[in-house]
C-alpha cells in the first residue's frame, strides 16, 4: 500500500532523510519510533505530499504530491502539533467531513465516545480548547470516517487514561481494514498497539521487525495495588488513572487499557520503593467491564 523508495529529504544544507526503504501494507500497524530529530515526522509529511523529497513516495502507486487530493482521501490523519484553527469546532468538524465525503455526525459520535461533547464547544473556537479537547477532535475527525490509512503522530499524548482506552478500542474496530502508522518517540507508548517496529536514527531505518501480536486492543486489566506506607504524589499520581484508594491510602484498585500496561508499569517503577503488592488481570466478564465503565 506504501512504499518509500530512496527517500532523501534536505533542509539546505541539512539531509533530514538519508535514503529511506521501506514498504508498508494492509493489516501492517506500524510503530515508527525513535528520539526526537530521528526523521518520523518528516516522512510522515513527504507521505502526506506536503514536502517535495528525492526518491519516490507511494500510496497505493499514487504520488502524494501529484495525486494529494485522491491520496489524501484515503487517509486519516492525527498531527503532533494541533494546528492554531480560529475555526469554531462543528464548522470544523462539518468542514473536514466534506472534505471526504463523510458524515459530520458520525465524527460528533466519535468525539462523544472520548469525552468530548461538541454540542458543549459547538460555537468555541477550536484554538481556544485544551490540549486534551483539541486532540479528542482530530482523533474524532480521523477515525469517525472511512480510511484505508491511519497516520497518528503521538496521537495520544495529551489524552487522559479513560480517552486512551476508548481511542484504543477505536483504533480495534480499524485494525482489520486499515492500515497503522502510529509515530511516537517511546516504544512503550505504542508497543502493544502494533504489529510491526520500525526504528530511525539521524534519516536512516534502523530497525524494522514484526513483533508478536497478543494484545487485545479493547482489553483492560484489574489492578491492585498495595503500599507500604501511604504516599501523598503516589495518591495524585494514580488518581489520575481513576483509581480509588481503601485502607487509609494502603490499597489502590482500578483499570488499566490493555495496550497501556507498559506505559503503567513504567509510571509505577517511580514509587518502587512504596509498592508491597500488585496484581493485574484481565477484566474478562461483563461485570468487570461495567463496573470499569462505573468507576
Amino acid at each position: 500500500m506504501i512504499q518509500f523508495e530512496g527517500v532523501v529529504k534536505r533542509f539546505r544544507r541539512n539531509q533530514v532523510l538519508q535514503g529511506v526503504d521501506l514498504s508498508i501494507e494492509r493489516g501492517d500497524r506500524v510503530a515508527l519510533v525513535g528520539s526526537n530529530g530521528a526523521g518520523k515526522t518528516t516522512l510522515i509529511r513527504c507521505l502526506l505530499g506536503e514536502y517535495t523529497c528525492e526518491g519516490r513516495v507511494k500510496v497505493d502507486d499514487l504520488d502524494p504530491r501529484v495525486h494529494r487530493r485522491k491520496v489524501l482521501s484515503k487517509v486519516g490523519f492525527v498531527p503532533q502539533l494541533p494546528p492554531p484553527l480560529k475555526m469554531p469546532v462543528r464548522q470544523l468538524v462539518r468542514f473536514a467531513a466534506s472534505l471526504c465525503g463523510a458524515d459530520p455526525l458520525r465524527m460528533e459520535a466519535v468525539a462523544g465516545r472520548l469525552g468530548l461533547d461538541v454540542e458543549s464547544f459547538h460555537g468555541q473556537p477550536f484554538v481556544k480548547l485544551s490540549g486534551g479537547q483539541k486532540q479528542k477532535l482530530l482523533i474524532a475527525i480521523a477515525l469517525g470516517r472511512d480510511s484505508e490509512l491511519l497516520v497518528l503522530d503521538e496521537p495520544a499524548a495529551n489524552l487522559d487514561p479513560e480517552a486512551r482506552h476508548i481511542f484504543f478500542q477505536l483504533l480495534a474496530e480499524k485494525k482489520d481494514t486499515a492500515a497503522m502508522l502510529i509515530s511516537s518517540h517511546r516504544l512503550d507508548e505504542v508497543a502493544s498497539l502494533v504489529n510491526r517496529v520500525v526504528e530511525m536514527d539521524q534519516g536512516n531505518v534502523v530497525l524494522d521487525d514484526r513483533v508478536a501480536d497478543l494484545v487485545d486492543l479493547s482489553s483492560r486489566l484489574r489492578c491492585r495495588i498495595s503500599l507500604n506506607q501511604p504516599e501523598e504524589a503516589f495518591a495524585k499520581t494514580i488518581g489520575e488513572w481513576k483509581f480509588k484508594g481503601t485502607e487509609n491510602g494502603l490499597v489502590w484498585e482500578g483499570y488499566v487499557a490493555g495496550p497501556d500496561r507498559l506505559r503503567f508499569l513504567g509510571v509505577l517503577a517511580r514509587y518502587a520503593a512504596l509498592l508491597a503488592g500488585i496484581s493485574m488481570h484481565e477484566a474478562e466478564t461483563e461485570t468487570d467491564r461495567g463496573a470499569a465503565a462505573n468507576g
